[in-house]
């Protein structure tokens, strides 16, 4: 399938249609989001504000059926460069790579293979970043919700190339779907070196 890309202000273009994805998708294990379209719409101008930052959308007819987005580490919130400038980073070499929301039917077909090569690529054009990274919710092994068979995606994450750094983790708060309020939640960023090569990450 093919994908489209919009950057800075041209994501207000999808920006309903990665409010949507978000709470569809994101109400599933591990994240189990109570959100709403309005507040994603509201969270997601901090990527119209941001001119680097990078929207990838897959489009099926007129409906858009899975997203990725990413910008830079700085222009993120503080709760997400803590961790890095705690431990020595420059929070401008590191390109923050944010979700990738894709629904159920479309998943097996590669996209989310693109969804890293695309953002991964941006940051590479726009020159300055040595490092891609992202966060991914940390959920026990007994949680109630957990589904039957349930993968998660540390083995497609290594494929990549990226380590999970425990060192470098954060919490990140919203209402899971069997909660009455808002709570935090651990997370845990995974760091690629976008300078080196498959064969020296190896």
């Amino acid at each position: 399938m093919k994908v489209e890309r919009y950057t800075g202000e041209g994501i207000r273009d999808v920006l309903s249609d990665l409010a949507r994805l978000r709470v569809t998708v994101f109400r599933d294990f591990p994240y189990l989001y109570e959100g709403s379209p309005e507040y994603e719409a509201s969270y997601l101008q901090t990527y119209l504000n941001t001119p680097e930052s990078l929207a990838v959308v897959v489009p099926d007819g007129d409906r858009v059926v899975g997203a990725s987005t990413a910008m830079p580490l700085s222009a993120e919130t503080p709760d997400l460069q803590a961790p890095f400038q705690a431990g020595g980073y420059d929070v401008e070499t590191i390109f923050y790579l944010a979700e990738s929301v894709l629904q159920p039917e479309y998943r097996g077909r590669g996209l989310g293979i693109t969804f890293f090569e695309e953002r991964e690529a941006h940051a590479r054009r726009l020159g300055r970043f040595r490092y891609a990274a992202f966060c991914a919710v940390q959920r026990p092994e007994n949680h109630p919700r957990r589904p039957e068979g349930y993968v998660p995606l540390d083995a497609f994450w290594q494929k990549r190339g990226y380590t999970k750094r425990l060192e470098l983790s954060t919490t990140l708060t919203w209402q899971d779907l069997d909660e009455t309020a808002e709570s935090p939640k651990p997370m845990t960023f995974w760091l690629k070196d976008l300078t080196r090569t498959a064969e020296e990450r190896r």
